[in-house]
Order: C-alpha cells, then sequence, then structure tokens
C-alpha cells in the first residue's frame, strides 16, 4: 500500500505567486520594492492588474495571468495543483466584500491542501520572505492523492 503522504521539495529557487485586492495593491508593490534584492532571483507570478503595476513600478518580472474576478485566483490554485507556484504572498483586503471572494477562499483552500506557505498580509509576508528557507530546499508533506483516489475507486 502507498504511503499517505508524499514529501516534495521546494528549492531554494522559489515560483512566487504576488497577489493583492485593490486596496492593497501599492502595500504589495511597497513589500516588493523593500524585498527586490531577494524577489529578483525567484521566479514570479501574478494575477492582472497586480502583476502589471509590480512589473511597472518595480522592475521585477512578473508573468501574468488573469485579474482576479476574471479567473487569475482560480489560475494561480490550478498552478498550486500543477507543482508551479510554491509561495503565495496575498494581500487581502479584510474590510471590503469583494465580489470573488468565493475564488480567493478557494485559492486559500487549495493552498493549505497542498501545504503551500501563504502570506495574507505584510507581516507575514516579511517573516516569509526573510526565513532561513528562502534561499535553501524545504522539504514538507502533501497527502498522496493517488493513494486515495486508488482507495476510493476501489469502494465505489
Amino acid at each position: 500500500m502507498a504511503k499517505d503522504y508524499i514529501t516534495f521539495t521546494i528549492g531554494p529557487k522559489k515560483d512566487i505567486a504576488l497577489i493583492a485586492h485593490d486596496n492593497e495593491k501599492p502595500k504589495l508593490i511597497e513589500w516588493c520594492r523593500e524585498h527586490y534584492a531577494i524577489l529578483k532571483h525567484h521566479n514570479l507570478y501574478g494575477t492582472g492588474t497586480t502583476a502589471r503595476m509590480i512589473t511597472d513600478q518595480t522592475g521585477l518580472t512578473v508573468k501574468g495571468y488573469n485579474s482576479g474576478p476574471l479567473g487569475g485566483d482560480q489560475q494561480i490554485g490550478a498552478k498550486i495543483v500543477e507543482g508551479v507556484i510554491d509561495f503565495v504572498v496575498f494581500f487581502s483586503d479584510p474590510l471590503t466584500a469583494q465580489p470573488h471572494d468565493p475564488d480567493v477562499k478557494a485559492l486559500m483552500r487549495i493552498a493549505q491542501v497542498y501545504d503551500i506557505p501563504m502570506a495574507v498580509n505584510k507581516a507575514t509576508a516579511d517573516f516569509m520572505i526573510t526565513s532561513e528557507y528562502m534561499s535553501t530546499d524545504y522539504q514538507h508533506d502533501v497527502i498522496n492523492f493517488r493513494k486515495t483516489i486508488q482507495e476510493r475507486a476501489d469502494t465505489l
């Protein structure tokens, strides 16, 4: 029988998703400026407008997906499932209702399921970006979904 968990390694060069709600975009851009020296050594991804603004205002190269309300959060979530994204910084706005809140919750859930580090505010992002793990390998255990699928298929 296969193991319940599989160990994955996040390498020293991280694939980082950068996302921010509209009211939080200036904070994320400033955060990227503050941590430019670290971020420039990693692969950066982001949702629509956020990715464009970070690139334009900081000089960092950020691969852009759709805007969050147009499916960008879901695209980032899919990249987590595919093993492309292994670190998420999402400056969310806790005081403003978001029309795509279910998408945001789905992204947060998938990051949790795949044991992906996710910061939802500046303090957490500061702790994560300055962690010793930013420049080293990090091993983490993820549920063995193939085993789960096989077990479900065997019982149905």
